[in-house]
């Protein structure tokens, strides 16, 4: 099987054919950076990381592009708001967006341009739609004319009746027409500004995205992503700038990531349920909300969030960890050179290609899980093996699967942490969201290592019982020492 991409244009899932063999060019719609990034773009760019990462792991020489919209309405007004400098806040958030996704696990593009060092380039092309008559000129604002551009709707699906009775549309005389979008905005005092051929003023916001695409990418490049809610209007209205302005088809794929519900509701600031990143970071691990995001559901559809379903992503990932944990240290024990039958043949020999099939299906990474859950079960179930004269063979199977893990996560990203320095962080935020007293439990902890010591197996079980009734799950280790979990965020493991 090849990749498959869905295509939010024809609607179908289309073999991936780039435009030069070899190479991806890749434009995803940035953050307008007024304010701190919430769930909503942590489910955008891990679903695009996936799709980067993906590319290059097949072979592609990818160039990312991925912007930032530092010039807009709703930056103005948060910096009149808070007596700031617009651009300062922009570059306040723009700094407060490296670090949550940095911790998200999410590679930087390759270019990240601004807005606000692309005007030379979007006056250009402006300057280009008037010259076509795709555009026209009132009073410092430019307006793109929409029914100049016979193809007009072709991304979402809407006819023109339709877009214009669905779109809260500004009552505003200089338009010919309600539709028309702005490409440039005369100059307002308090407001950045830069000189253009119709006066001083500042981009509109759909211009800038089909001007640095172009000035990067080149008028025609393969994939196009973004948020679904960008659709309509932004990328139906890059396609006519850019198309109106090259001549050209723009975009090979568009693909689109759903949207985030919280508790079955759309999540959405009139409703108060917008969760910052970085205050669910206070809460769990950052590669807990990445696995979430990557295996709760595939990119394209809608995803439920509340904190049940990320207390299992929490306690998945924890085993995940346990497991190579687990896996590293029976490996190093063990291993040697060893020729002959390997247990968990079938699931050595089959990972690769199922975790292939699975992102080659429009970047899955929902069915990538599966193989990915059966390596981490024999991992488990080598780690265990008992009987000496099985230990080689299953030292030497446990270090093909952990090679294999490591190329998936070359993907997925999700695995690169120490496992002990994971586990740690993992159980002090689990305590904390339980109420748990950490120092209180690894003091009882101790208490049952003196009574096993002692052969008080009585008092021993006492106190892991008594531990268990706080949520406290303990596993005794081979070297005679006591990890610990919290129950209702624990994967099962084999002792």
């Amino acid at each position: 099987m090849s990749l498959k991409i869905q295509d939010t244009m024809s609607g179908e899932k289309r073999p991936f054919e780039p435009l030069e063999e070899g190479k991806v060019k890749m434009y995803v719609c940035g953050v307008t950076p007024y304010a701190r990034c919430h769930l909503g773009h942590a489910r955008c760019y891990v679903a695009f990381d996936l799709v980067y990462r993906y590319l290059k792991f097949l072979g592609y020489a990818v160039t990312y592009v991925r912007n930032f919209t530092d010039v807009d309405d709703k930056i103005i007004n948060r910096a009149n708001e808070r007596g700031m400098v617009a651009m300062d806040l922009a570059q306040e958030n723009i700094e407060a967006f490296y670090e949550d996704m940095d911790a998200l696990g999410i590679a930087r593009p390759d270019v990240e341009p601004r807005v606000s060092t692309s005007i030379t380039e979007i006056v250009e092309m402006v300057q280009t739609l008037v010259d076509k008559g795709l555009a026209y000129a009132v009073d410092g604002d430019v307006y793109y004319a929409v029914d100049a551009f016979a193809e007009y709707g072709k991304l979402s699906k809407r006819s023109f009746d339709e877009m214009q009775a669905g779109a809260r549309v500004d009552v505003n005389e200089k338009k010919r027409n309600p539709m028309d979008f702005a490409l440039w905005k005369a100059a307002k005092p308090g407001e950045p500004k830069w000189p253009s051929p119709w006066g001083e003023g500042r981009p509109g916001w759909h211009i800038e995205c089909s001007a640095m695409s172009c000035t990067h990418l080149g008028a025609s490049f393969d994939l196009h992503g973004g948020g679904r809610d960008l659709v309509f209007p932004h990328h139906e209205n890059e396609i006519a700038q850019t198309e109106g302005a090259t001549g050209v088809a723009s975009v090979r794929y568009w693909l689109h990531n759903g949207f985030v519900n919280i508790d079955d509701e759309k999540m959405s600031k009139s409703l108060g349920n917008v969760f910052n990143i970085s205050d669910l970071f206070q809460r769990y691990e950052p590669l807990v909300l990445r696995y979430f995001l990557i295996s709760a559901a595939h990119y394209r559809n809608p995803i439920n969030f509340n904190d049940a379903l990320l207390d299992q992503a929490a306690g998945r990932l924890a085993y995940f960890y346990e497991s190579l944990r687990k896996g590293r240290r029976f490996v190093r024990l063990f291993d040697e050179d060893y020729e002959g039958p390997l247990p968990c043949q079938d699931v050595i020999d089959t990972f690769e290609a199922r975790f292939r099939e699975a992102m080659d299906d429009d970047f899955s990474g929902v069915k990538a899980m599966d193989p990915l859950s059966d390596a981490f079960k024999a991992l488990n179930e080598l780690a265990s093996t008992s009987k000496a004269r099985k230990k080689p063979a299953a030292a030497r199977a446990a270090a093909l699967l952990l090679d294999l893990l490591a190329q998936a996560d070359e993907v997925l990203n999700l695995f690169g942490d120490d496992p002990e320095a994971y586990l740690l962080r993992h159980r002090a935020k689990a305590a904390q969201r339980r109420g748990l007293d950490t120092a209180a439990v690894a003091a009882r902890i101790a208490e049952r290592l003196q009574a096993r010591n002692k052969r008080e197996w009585a008092e021993a079980d006492a106190i892991r019982d008594a531990l268990a009734l706080q949520g406290v799950v303990l596993m005794d280790r081979p070297d005679g020492d006591t990890d610990w979990m919290v129950h209702d965020e624990q994967e099962p493991t084999a002792p």
